[in-house]
């Protein structure tokens, strides 16, 4: 019942948000394989629509943060309250202790805010003083970026980026989507009924991904997975052109992404099995914001979605 459940979100999903297939199903994919989720892309293609859907779909907490350059890490985490009836200071937990946290335009805060948001990323748990504290066991972070606007913004470190199972990257819509996305407006404004969605608890949720673990990966794709990843660390052994472009290759995150995206497309798909075609899919947004490209690369460029369409066209899959 729980897989109907799910499948019912995916509808509901692609119902709210038109012509945004990829997203719908990453941000599930994201769910199954726990792991935070960063979406990429101009204003106005419901980014954040999206993950408030998916929210509405799941019987958790759920906050929005807005990230502004004059956010603080407490304004996250919490912090230390004194109470003069009792001459005590009191924890008061911070907006990162809910179970869905949407971090709207995250390259807007500064570094210290980004260490908050790393730690909680990476270890579930937040510092406040010399206390630590633990997060729910349900913990998704998804975090929208834009790319237009540079002005006041904050490059995320790359050890940041690497905590992000995946990185997407949105585009315009179609003439015909623009359509329906009107249509949709519309029938919005005039207050249209919407059928009742049953809701995903977390521990419906722990168990998708209980299952999603079992989905088989033959030991021909582990290698397969394998061989993308050390491509883009050794990339001279496949062509001099690749070398150029890639000053740093993905880490040994990448690969456990990897191999539980794919599992959770698989599944997503209603399979028991890993495919070539699982893997090649999750690629993209596995390895699109660990690799490090080279100043030629730039300069010529190139950007990571080359890169990686590179290396699949040069890795093999062995038998």
């Amino acid at each position: 019942m729980t897989a109907q459940n799910i499948q019912a979100l995916r509808a509901h999903l692609n119902s709210e948000i038109l012509g945004q297939s990829e997203l719908v199903d990453s941000l599930l994919i994201a769910l199954l394989a726990d792991g935070h989720i960063i979406v990429e892309g101009p204003p106005g293609l419901a980014k954040t629509r999206a993950v408030k859907a998916l929210a509405d779909g799941i019987a958790g907490d759920f906050h929005r943060i807005q990230f502004t350059p004059d956010l603080l890490p407490a304004d996250l985490t919490g912090t230390d309250i004194f109470r003069p009836q009792t001459s005590e200071f009191i924890f008061e937990s911070g907006p990162l202790f809910h179970n869905l946290i949407l971090a709207d335009e995250i390259n807007r805060a500064p570094a210290k805010v980004q260490s908050a948001l790393l730690e909680a990323m990476a270890e579930h748990q937040v510092t406040v003083g010399k206390q630590t504290y633990p997060l729910p066991e349900l913990f998704l972070v998804m975090a929208t970026q834009n790319p237009l606007e540079q002005e006041g913004t904050y490059p995320l470190p790359e050890a940041q980026l690497d905590r992000f199972i995946m990185h997407l990257e949105l585009d315009y819509p179609d003439a015909e989507t623009e359509k329906a996305i009107l249509r949709l407006n519309q029938k919005e404004i005039m207050g249209a009924a919407k059928a009742p969605l049953k809701k995903l608890t977390p521990e419906d949720i722990f168990k998708l991904r209980d299952a999603v673990m079992q989905v088989n990966l033959a030991p021909a794709l582990e290698q397969y997975i394998v061989d993308l990843v050390m491509a883009t660390r050794q990339p001279q052994r496949y062509s001099d052109q690749l070398a150029s472009w890639i000053s740093y290759g993905v880490s040994p995150r990448a690969t456990l992404a990897l191999a539980r995206t794919a599992k959770a497309r698989a599944w997503l798909e209603g399979r028991d099995f890993v495919t070539p075609d699982d893997i090649i899919r999750c690629c993209f947004p596995v390895f699109r914001h660990r690799i490090l490209l080279s100043y030629e690369a730039e300069a010529d460029g190139i950007n990571a979605n080359t890169v990686i369409q590179q290396i699949i066209k040069q890795v093999a899959l062995t038998a």
